[in-house]
């Protein structure tokens, strides 16, 4: 029986965690990558949030995306194409490495800064972490943690991450942090 989705309080160890995660991928992306970021909820301090590190790769250019692919299968790393959301590629961790989620992004792309203006927005606005973390706790009551749950909790969340993305948009646009 498939339990509920975990949402934990903010754990300091996951800044750790996609260290100890960035220095297994640098050797092998180091030339490809422009940086490896550290994004998604596990990377603002105080939110809750599934304990899965996600982890971008930003590449230069499009045209690098084929080679980082391939060095990611030979790291053991399966490609699953954009998983709907086009310009970014996911990759299934190998099941010897601690579970993350990584996805290969080219820099000022869409996929790139929804997720660098997001996480740089959380950063800064308390107020908002603790508004998405209440909703996140929520909804994880709600859901199993099994593929249709996890797609339901997606979904469920959705509308304020549009929201949220927006308004990270706007505050860049206007200047704010």
């Amino acid at each position: 029986m498939t339990g509920m989705i975990v949402v934990s309080d903010y754990d300091p160890q996951w800044a750790e965690q996609f260290q100890d995660l960035r220095q297994r991928l640098a050797p092998h992306v180091a030339d490809l990558a422009v940086s490896i970021e550290h994004v998604g909820s596990t990377a603002v301090p105080g939110c809750a949030a599934k304990p899965i590190i996600d982890l971008d790769i930003v590449v230069a250019e499009d045209a690098a995306m084929p080679e980082l692919i391939s060095r990611l299968t030979g790291q053991g790393y399966r490609p699953e194409g954009d998983l709907g959301i086009p310009g970014r590629e996911a990759f299934q961790a190998p099941s010897a490495a601690p579970e993350h989620h990584l996805y290969g992004v080219v820099s000022g792309t869409k996929p790139n800064l929804d997720h660098i203006l997001l996480r740089d927005y959380l950063c800064q606005r308390p107020d908002e972490v603790r508004r998405y973390s209440a909703l996140k706790v929520a909804l994880a009551q709600r859901f199993r943690a099994d593929s249709e749950g996890r797609q339901e909790y997606s979904a469920a969340k959705g509308a304020l991450v549009e929201e949220l993305v927006a308004k990270s948009y706007a505050a860049r646009a206007a200047g704010e942090p």
